[in-house]
């Protein structure tokens, strides 16, 4: 019944291709158009955020809450001068018209600097605005809170062009004088103009060379475009998709490129199974025709049978595919969190609209181009190309290499099984030693001037910077003071801010010795909150959240994996008839997914890749990372064996020996999976390339993901446990054979 649905849709389209066409062209105009240009002048990249993750109930965002309720937050912009004696005679002169220039500007409330007040940089007051060198200093510009979205806007633009004209204006008492301007609304612009940046370099490498390698598979590059015009089409529909998930979905920077990211890789690999299975449809349909049509037909009805066969195996299997991911991916709107639920969202969005333009636009244009598509390409005939092309093109012939390979594991099945699992488990080893860190700034690349801004503040003017770990007390002012006293003796405390009253409510800040976000400041945290102080408290920062957020992550994380594992069991279950090919297709994958994450581990976390992949490593993987990468290799992974089974199946019902329809399955399926592999991997490499370090982590990981599985696992592990197997590989209990015979998806 299932298949009849997708035949009957592949004759409807096959009927009016033009339709489809013209409908995804304005789709894709529209996509694109949302995204770049938006409405009202508001494009997708405007609306992104970006921050700390955080889990919305927990104890740390109920703090950061707190502390938001209880205070009047106000845009500011500081400068950082370096190079400039804050005594210099004449400075205070030159700063005077920057002063006056700074206040006059609409919007301004306050301008803070050590020259402004009594005695100048002397005053005791101005330490925290002076470099600890006594190099430099701070000059802190304040707007008025109750400007609306626009002026404000305004007036920090305003303030940004004085601020950075300073080191000129001091050139004449302070000829090395250089400064930076920073501050959260730069910090944010210099993030997502990074993520547009990153998305555009991404592409500009991956399709290319994506395209270049479809032009070896199919041998020309007419054939080639077709899964590429599907790519582009699901780009553009999936940046429309997210711009209006931004209006009710709160959408991190880096949401953009790694959804973007999955939607790409999956419509070339949804484009390249049709496009090669109506190839061999279309042999077959004219192999039987015998003849060609008459010229002065309108309608090739051998195209139009491809078409609807195509549609009734690639087409069914490609749904089942997308089917198989779009559950992995969704396991993460259980989360907590909501930079996880956004992108569970998103990418099971984006999978769906990969899987219409494989339904619908891939093959409009199939009927269109029809047996031009089975023609050699005009490629083919410049020299040296055409023998290439021979080796590397689809081909009919039901043996080949993978057939031979697949002869060669079937004849020590146990040796090859054994040596996989072994490379597996060695390349999981540092799996063992893996931190998860929530990180910020660190994000951005090193050269980055807000990411400069940040770390100079940090080394220079510490007593500006915000403590570690932030304390919410409940109580009075003395009572807090007095509580405060005590926590300088806990283990890892450097020293305890003076308390400060905030509404009905008190700020306690707690310094802690290295990274605010090590494990030496997540102890801090964990005694704090510990303590029983005889009042309410709530204990924040960047330690503090990253504690939650992973205890956000191990509450849930059962619960999606039972959700991903029993719904994977019962769709393979249907398309196999076999209650062992999904416990099987279930281990393995873990496996992979395990060896995946060690290798991310040693080449981020412990920094074996630094200088190759032009990063900086934080000590850790982000958190969210973790997590994506396992919803969305584990869905790749599944995507490549319902590719395989789908192949075995459909041999082993026409009566082929177990084996045979393991060694012909991979044959017909071999190529495919490869090609598919190796064009997902440069999709994923593409944005390696890019500077945020997120989007490097997921590029990365995912790549060598589709490596491990569409080599040792599909290659090598999955026809040696297959063959092992024998016919076990098809048992199930006869109460659960009797549900399979009713409910059945197959050909």
């Amino acid at each position: 019944m299932l298949t009849g649905v997708f035949e009957t849709l592949g004759r409807r389209i096959a009927r009016r291709p033009l339709i489809s066409v013209v409908v995804w062209a304005l789709l894709t105009a529209g996509g694109f158009g949302l995204a770049i240009v938006g409405v009202g002048g508001e494009s997708l990249f405007d609306r992104l955020s970006s921050g700390e993750p955080y889990v919305p109930g927990s104890e740390s965002q109920e703090a950061n809450d707190l502390i938001e309720s209880s205070s009047i937050q106000a845009a500011s912009l500081t400068l950082l001068l370096d190079g400039v004696d804050p005594t210099a005679d004449g400075l205070v002169e030159a700063m005077a018209p920057v002063h006056e220039d700074l206040t006059a500007v609409d919007g301004v409330a306050t301008v803070i600097d050590p020259l402004l007040l009594p005695q100048g940089a002397a005053n005791p007051a101005a330490a925290p605005l002076i470099a600890t060198g006594g190099d430099g200093f701070l000059v802190v510009v304040e707007l008025r809170p109750d400007l609306d979205e626009a002026a404000r806007e305004r007036a920090l633009a305003a303030v940004e062009r004085r601020l950075d004209a300073v080191p000129d204006d001091l050139a004449g008492v302070a000829p090395d004088a250089t400064g930076v301007v920073g501050g959260e609304s730069l910090i944010v612009e210099a993030i997502t103009d990074q993520v547009e940046e990153d998305l555009a370099t991404g592409e500009a490498i991956a399709l290319p060379i994506a395209l270049l390698v479809m032009v070896l598979v199919f041998g020309g590059l007419l054939a080639a475009s077709v899964p590429m015009v599907g790519a582009i089409a699901s780009i553009a529909g999936g940046l429309g998709t997210l711009y209006g998930f931004s209006s009710w979905l709160d959408l991190d920077s880096s949401v953009v490129n790694i959804v973007t990211l999955l939607g790409l890789g999956l419509s070339i690999d949804y484009g390249l199974l049709i496009v090669s299975r109506f190839r061999e449809e279309l042999h077959a349909a004219i192999g039987a025709e015998g003849a060609q049509p008459h010229r002065r037909h309108r309608r090739d009805v051998a195209v139009a049978t491809a078409v609807a066969r195509t549609m009734a195996t690639a087409g069914r299997t490609v749904a089942f595919s997308a089917l198989t991911v779009g559950i992995s991916v969704a396991g993460l709107i259980l989360f907590r969190p909501d930079i996880l639920r956004a992108f569970g969202a998103a990418g099971v969005a984006v999978i769906l609209i990969a899987l219409a333009t494989a339904l619908t636009l891939v093959p409009a244009m199939l009927a269109i181009f029809g047996r031009r598509l089975l023609r050699p390409g005009l490629i083919s005939r410049v020299p040296g190309l055409r023998v290439l092309l021979a080796r590397t093109a689809d081909v009919q012939s039901e043996e080949g290499s993978f057939s031979r390979l697949t002869a060669r594991v079937q004849r020590r099945p146990w040796a090859v099984m054994g040596g996989v699992v072994v490379v597996l488990a060695v390349l999981s080893l540092p799996l063992a030693h893996l931190q998860l860190r929530n990180s910020t700034i660190e994000l951005l690349p090193a050269d980055s001037r807000q990411r400069e801004y940040v770390e100079a503040l940090a080394a220079d003017y510490p007593a500006s910077t915000s403590p570690s770990v932030v304390v919410v007390a409940q109580t009075s002012l003395a009572d807090a003071t007095t509580w405060a006293t005590s926590l300088a003796d806990i283990d890892g405390v450097e020293s305890v801010d003076p308390p400060l009253a905030l509404g009905s409510r008190v700020l306690v800040g707690v310094r802690t010795a290295g990274d605010a976000a090590g494990d030496t400041t997540q102890d801090v945290v964990r005694d704090v909150r510990d303590l029983d102080p005889g009042f309410p408290t709530w204990v924040t920062g960047q330690a503090a959240g990253q504690i939650d957020f992973v205890t956000a992550l191990t509450d849930r994380a059962p619960w999606a994996a039972a959700l991903v594992v029993l719904a994977t069991f019962v769709l393979l279950f249907l398309m196999t008839g076999s209650v062992v090919i999904p416990v099987k297709a279930l281990l393995t994958n873990t496996i992979s997914l395990a060896a995946s994450l060690g290798v991310l581990v040693w080449a981020f976390q412990d920094g074996n890749l630094a200088g190759l992949l032009a990063f900086t490593s934080t000590g850790g993987i982000e958190t969210y990372v973790v997590a994506l990468v396992i919803a969305f290799a584990f869905g790749l992974a599944m995507d490549y064996e319902v590719f395989l089974l789908s192949r075995i199946k459909e041999l082993h019902d026409a009566g082929h020996p177990d084996d045979e329809s393991v060694r012909l399955g991979l044959q017909r399926s071999g190529r495919i999976i490869t090609s598919a592999a190796t064009i997902i991997v440069v999709v994923f490499t593409g944005f390696v390339f890019g500077e945020l370090l997120v989007i490097k982590e997921v590029g990365f990981s995912l790549a060598v993901a589709v490596i491990i599985d569409a080599t040792l696992v599909r290659l090598l592990l999955v026809p040696a446990t297959m063959t092992l197997l024998g016919r076990a590989n098809w048992w199930a209990p006869a109460p659960l054979r009797r549900v399979y015979d009713r409910l059945a998806i197959t050909h």
